[in-house]
């Protein structure tokens, strides 16, 4: 994709942020505690947002998507951000981590198969990689795939998945056995939901992010053709698995963006006239000084989400500024939601207030895509290898 020229040109994308937009504020918001209370998105919301592309916004226009890119993506990912996670959750594999491994290093076969349906939200993509023991690190995987008369067999677990429950095809990391005597031997495999050996745990009971359905997926046997590995090569599954998550990284970074924005307005709106001792708390400067801190957040956060989104396009930082916008981010986020508690103060400690869900909803952004952790060692350990290498 040229950068200069995108899919969709800029007046034709603006509609479809302002659509989407006005999606989220009138049809979404309102339903927020729907969601959480019943830890499911509603039938029509789902639909709805079958309907506006938004299973497939981000797979290109020939297989049926809207095509947009990651400098576009972050936009609607800050809006999207602005209400119940769980709803981006829905479609946001599709478009993202399992959708780009199809999208950057499927087989046309493959794309043909699967990418049509997956971005008319008729095929729910689900990306299984994680494992006890392998999870922001894909060295430590266990699950294994040998190669038979017919194509491979899968064994293995993985934990964690998100819309495993509901997931009509799931992207599997598995280590080959034997090793290769070349690469790492991990590849990726495109794995029917329905196939023999398949099981699919019990949905998982999370902190937050009521709505999103995540669970354990057991392999056992499972028969997949040639057919059936991604790229139909066994050397590119740690690639595709790393680049995927590195972008993956500042689509989530502009999701934390969106909930800081709506924890901002939240606290803005309570603290303009919630009052104590006849005074809007407002008008007290600790809390002035606490609302100034969650605004500089967002701004920051703001501009380093686009800031990396371009360099995504344009190729020039595709390592380093993901994982530096997803530390920053979702870190920024933890502490604006944190200050919204405490400025809607007992209140903000109530299940059914906004800022008691973005509070428990956003702790889980520092852990997926890789944690907090190994983004800062993959930014301090980058910028040092960089340094070496001009060295030698």
């Amino acid at each position: 994709m040229d950068p200069q020229n995108p899919d969709v040109p800029e007046d034709v994308f603006a509609d479809v942020l302002k659509q989407i937009t006005q999606f989220v504020r009138s049809k979404v918001v309102p339903r927020e505690l729907d969601i959480m209370n019943s830890d499911s998105i509603p039938d029509d919301l789902r639909r709805q947002s079958a309907d506006m592309g938004l299973f497939g916004y981000a797979i290109p226009q020939e297989w049926g998507g809207l095509g947009l890119d990651l400098v576009q993506d972050v936009e609607v990912a800050m809006e999207l951000g602005y209400t119940s996670l769980s709803l981006r959750s829905m479609f946001g594999t599709n478009n993202g981590i399992a959708g780009q491994v199809l999208v950057g290093f499927g087989t046309e076969e493959q794309k043909a198969r699967w990418l049509p349906g997956m971005a008319a939200g008729e095929i729910v993509a689900s990306f299984a990689l994680t494992e006890d023991g392998a999870g922001s690190n894909p060295a430590g995987l266990r699950t294994t795939a040998q190669e038979d008369g017919d194509g491979w067999t899968i064994n293995g677990s993985k934990r964690y998945i998100t819309n495993a429950p509901a997931a009509d095809m799931f992207v599997v990391f598995a280590r080959l056995d034997p090793k290769p005597e070349t690469g790492n031997g991990i590849a990726v495999f495109l794995v029917a939901a329905d196939s023999a050996g398949i099981v699919v745990g019990v949905k998982d009971a999370k902190m937050g992010q009521q709505g999103s359905g995540t669970a354990d997926v057991t392999f056992t046997d499972v028969k997949v053709g040639f057919d059936a590995l991604v790229g139909g090569s066994g050397d590119i599954g740690y690639k595709a698995a790393m680049t995927s998550l590195a972008r993956g990284r500042v689509h989530i970074a502009a999701l934390a963006v969106g909930q800081a924005q709506r924890a901002l307005d939240e606290s803005v709106a309570h603290a303009a006239v919630s009052t104590q001792g006849g005074e809007p708390i407002g008008n007290f400067q600790l809390v002035q000084a606490m609302i100034a801190d969650q605004q500089v957040g967002v701004m920051a956060g703001r501009a380093m989400v686009r800031d990396a989104a371009r360099a995504w396009v344009q190729n020039t930082d595709r390592r380093i500024a993901p994982s530096a916008v997803k530390l920053f981010c979702t870190e920024m986020v933890g502490k604006v939601a944190d200050l919204a508690v405490q400025i809607h103060g007992g209140a903000g400690y109530m299940r059914e207030v906004p800022v008691e869900r973005i509070y428990r909803d956003v702790r889980l952004l520092r852990l997926y895509e890789g944690t907090s952790e190994i983004q800062r060692l993959i930014v301090g350990g980058g910028l040092i290898r960089e340094e070496q290498k001009l060295n030698r």
